[in-house]
């Protein structure tokens, strides 16, 4: 077992302060960077870095950013789902570490959706039914994960099939 142990620092944004959710950071007792090769490559992250090596991971929903002392976790309901996530995490990574001979080690990112295949696949009307301020902005959030076709009421039953399609190739939850 590589990882046995660390500390949760559950916290709330100090740039949005009327933010109902919070963030975590989870400071490893052992450092866990000859693993995150083997985590991304099973996990499929989102974005590798070399130097400092990290990797950032699109699940259950949340951003989460593994690097060899801490995780880091966006916008999370409360202290509950952080322990939640953080003890997932923990078992990932020691479970990519006891297989580590068995996986090939990854050290690049997914490719990314293009924001503007997205927008050209949007009404482009700016009509703000998706509660952003114009179809650039949603693109850019469905690009991220953070929203799907089904949250732009403009687009008809083709295009939102043909959105999901495009999505689906990413590995990102839409």
């Amino acid at each position: 077992m590589l990882l046995t142990d660390y500390k949760l620092e559950i916290f709330k944004s100090k740039c949005q302060s009327s933010a109902k959710g919070v963030h975590c950071f989870a400071h490893l007792e052992q450092d866990v960077s000859c693993a995150l090769p083997y985590l991304n490559a099973v996990l499929g992250g989102f974005e590798y870095l070399v130097n400092p090596p990290a990797v950032i991971f699109k699940a259950q929903g949340k951003l989460i950013t593994v690097q060899g002392k801490k995780i880091a976790i966006n916008a999370l309901k409360d202290e509950q789902e952080a322990k939640k996530i953080v003890s997932w995490m923990k078992n990932e990574i020691n479970l990519a570490w006891e297989k580590r001979a068995e996986i090939e080690p990854s050290y690049k990112g997914l490719p990314r959706p293009g924001i503007i295949e997205i927008l050209k696949l949007l009404p482009k009307t700016n009509c703000r039914k998706c509660n952003e301020p114009t179809c650039m902005v949603f693109a850019t959030k469905i690009a991220e994960g953070s929203k799907g076709p089904e949250d732009c009421p403009g687009l008809d039953g083709n295009t939102a099939t043909a959105l999901t399609t495009y999505m689906s190739r990413f590995n990102l939850d839409v």
